[in-house]
C-alpha cells in the first residue's frame, strides 16, 4: 500500500489501481479544502464533510476540533504553513481519508468572523443615501429653473419701470395695479421656493431683496405721477393767488386791529378760535381716575400768582376725596413740592379755585362749599336756592356736574339748572365771600344736551360732543347784553370725553380735564377796531 501526500489511503478497490486513487483522493481533498474555504468567506459557520465515490463527491459533517489522522499537506510542502494557497487566517486545519476513501478535513475557525451583517447593512445605506441624493438633486434642478423664469421676469419688470421713470407720458392706475400684481405673485412664489428650500439660500434671499425694491420703486412711481404732479401745482398757484386777492380786498375794507387784549381784560369782541391742545400730564393718581377737574387759582389782587391745584375725582366718577396744590408748572411736572389734602366731601367736576379758596359740589346735596386752601377748612358751606342736584340736570356724558362753578374778570360763578327752568341752562353770579346769589339769567339751551361750559368776561360759552376726536363750542349767551346765539368753533381733543373746563382770566387759558389728562388751550379773541378820533 503506498503513501499518498493527503496520508494512507484504504480502499476495496484492486491494488493496480491505488497510485491513481492517491492521486484522485489528493484531488478530492484538495477541492473539499477550496470548499471549505469558500464557505467561510460567505459567513456561513460550522464544518462540512466530503463523501466521494466514483463518480461524485458527498458532503458530510466535519467537528471543530481535528479528527484527521494523518495531515495533509500541498503538494511539494512540508508543513501547512507552507502552502501558498491558504491564508495565515485559516491555517490550523487537518486532513485524512479513511478506510472507505472518505476525505475528511478538520478546520478551526478564527475567534473574529468575517462581519458580514455590517457589509450588508452598510450596502442598504448606501443605496438610501443613493435614492436620496437623487431625489435632491432633481429639486435642485427644478429650483434652479425657477430662478431663470424669476430672472426673466424680474427682468422685463425693470426694463418696463425705467420707461415709466423716463417717459413723460401718463400712466393709468391700471398699469400700476398690473405691475402691483405681477411683483407680489413674484414674491409670494419666491416665498414658497425659500421655505421649501433645504440648504443655502444665499440666490433666494438676493432675489427676495430685488423684488421688494421693486414694489418700492413702483409705489414711489405711483404717488409721482409727473403730470398729476403738475396739475396740482398748478391748482396750489391759482389758491395762492386768490388769497392774495383776498387779503389785499380785506385789507381795504378792514380798519387797523388793535394789539391783543391785556391779561385780565375784556376789551375784545368774545372768543373766535382756540389753539391746540398742549398736554402737561396725566393726573396723579393715574390713568384710572378719568373724572375730575384741574386748573389754576385767580386772584385779582394777585393775578400773575402761580398756585396750580389738581382734583382728580374717584374712580367712581362722583366723590371728590382727595386734591393736590403745587406752587409752580414746573412742581406740578415733575411732581415735587407737593401739599396733599383729604375732603371726603366733595362732588363731581365742577369744582374751582378763586382767591385762595377751593369751591365744590358739596357731596349728595345742592350746596356749594367753600374751602380755604391754607388750613383745608370749609368756612361756608351755603345751599344753592332752586338747584337740582345727583345727576337731575348733568352735563352730557358726564355725570354728578348739575352743578358747575366757574371763574372770569368779573369773579366767580354757577352753571346750574332748576325744576323751573324745565333742565335749560341758569347762570348765576355768586358773592365769593357769603355765596349768595347776586343775580340770575335763564337761558334756552337745554343743560344735558351740553357737553361743558366756561365763562369768559360774563359770558357763557357752551360744547357739544363732535367725535372722539373733536368738540365744538356752538353756543353762547352774553349776560352783559342778554344775547345768546350759536359758534362753530372747533376744539382738539385727546381722548374722547371731556369732564370739566375751568377759565384763568390771566393768562387767558382754559384748563381742561380730558378723560384723566390734564391739557391747557389759548382762546383767541376778536379785537375790537380802534377809534379814530
Amino acid at each position: 500500500m503506498g503513501k499518498s501526500p493527503l496520508g494512507t489511503i484504504r480502499s476495496p478497490w484492486a491494488l493496480g489501481r491505488s497510485q491513481h486513487l492517491s492521486q484522485e483522493s489528493e484531488m478530492k481533498c484538495g477541492l473539499a479544502f477550496l470548499l471549505a474555504l469558500l464557505f467561510l468567506l460567505g459567513s456561513v459557520s460550522g464544518s462540512f464533510e466530503l463523501l466521494t465515490t466514483d463518480s461524485s463527491l458527498n458532503v458530510t459533517t466535519v467537528s471543530a476540533s481535528p479528527q484527521a489522522t494523518t495531515p495533509w499537506l500541498a503538494p511539494g510542502a512540508t508543513s501547512w504553513t507552507e502552502g501558498d494557497a491558504v491564508s495565515q487566517s485559516f491555517s490550523n486545519f487537518s486532513g485524512s481519508v479513511d478506510g472507505q476513501g472518505t476525505c475528511q478535513c478538520s478546520i478551526s475557525l478564527p475567534d473574529a468572523t468575517f462581519p458580514a451583517d455590517r457589509v450588508e447593512r452598510l450596502e442598504f445605506t448606501a443605496h438610501i443615501l443613493s435614492q436620496k441624493f437623487e431625489k435632491e438633486f432633481s429639486k435642485v434642478k427644478e429650483y434652479i429653473q425657477l430662478l431663470s423664469i424669476y430672472e426673466k421676469k424680474l427682468l422685463n419688470l425693470t426694463v418696463r419701470v425705467e420707461v415709466m421713470e423716463k417717459d413723460s407720458i401718463s400712466y393709468t392706475e391700471l398699469d400700476f395695479e398690473l405691475i402691483k400684481l405681477e411683483v407680489k405673485e413674484m414674491h409670494k412664489l419666491v416665498t414658497q421656493l425659500k421655505g421649501s428650500f433645504v440648504g443655502s439660500t444665499v440666490i433666494i434671499d438676493k432675489l427676495e431683496v430685488e423684488i421688494r425694491n421693486m414694489t418700492l420703486l413702483v409705489e414711489k412711481l405711483e404717488t409721482l405721477d409727473r403730470n398729476n404732479v403738475l396739475s396740482i401745482r398748478r391748482q396750489v398757484l391759482a389758491l395762492k393767488t386768490k388769497l392774495k386777492e383776498c387779503e389785499a380786498s380785506k385789507s381795504e375794507l378792514v380798519p387797523t386791529m388793535p394789539p391783543p387784549p391785556a391779561p385780565g381784560s375784556c376789551s375784545h369782541g368774545g372768543v373766535v378760535n382756540i389753539s391746540s391742545p398742549s398736554v402737561i400730564q396725566l393726573n396723579w393718581r393715574g390713568f384710572s381716575y378719568k373724572y375730575g377737574a384741574w386748573g389754576r387759582d385767580y386772584s385779582p389782587q394777585q393775578p400773575e400768582r402761580t398756585l396750580y391745584w389738581v382734583a382728580p375725582l374717584n374712580t367712581d366718577g362722583k366723590l371728590l376725596e382727595y386734591y393736590r396744590l403745587y406752587n409752580t408748572l414746573d412742581d406740578l411736572l415733575l411732581y415735587s413740592h407737593t401739599q396733599e389734602y383729604r375732603i371726603a366731601y366733595g362732588q363731581g367736576g365742577g369744582t374751582v379755585a378763586y382767591n385762595n379758596s377751593l369751591y365744590v359740589n358739596w357731596y349728595g346735596s345742592g350746596n356749594i362749599a367753600k374751602i380755604n386752601l391754607n388750613t383745608n377748612k370749609v368756612d361756608i358751606n351755603q345751599r344753592l336756592p332752586s338747584a337740582v342736584y345727583n345727576n337731575r340736570f348733568s352735563y352730557a356724558n358726564v355725570g354728578w356736574q348739575d352743578i358747575d362753578l366757574a371763574v372770569d374778570e368779573q369773579g366767580l360763578w354757577v352753571i346750574h339748572a332748576t325744576e323751573a327752568s324745565t333742565g335749560n341752562i341758569v347762570i348765576s353770579k355768586l358773592n365769593d365771600t357769603s355765596l349768595e346769589v347776586l343775580n340770575t339769567w335763564v337761558t334756552k339751551q337745554y343743560k344735558p344736551s351740553v357737553s361743558n361750559a366756561f365763562i369768559v368776561c360774563g359770558v357763557l360759552y357752551a360744547t357739544r360732543t363732535l367725535n372722539t376726536r373733536a368738540e365744538e363750542i356752538f353756543y353762547y349767551y352774553d349776560t352783559n347784553t342778554g344775547r345768546e346765539g350759536n359758534l362753530a368753533i372747533t376744539i382738539r381733543k385727546m381722548q374722547e370725553t371731556i369732564q370739566s373746563i375751568n377759565y384763568h382770566p390771566f393768562d387767558q387759558k382754559l384748563y381742561v380735564y380730558n378723560d384723566g389728562y390734564l391739557l391747557t388751550y389759548d382762546l383767541i379773541f376778536l379785537q375790537k377796531p380802534q377809534r379814530t378820533v
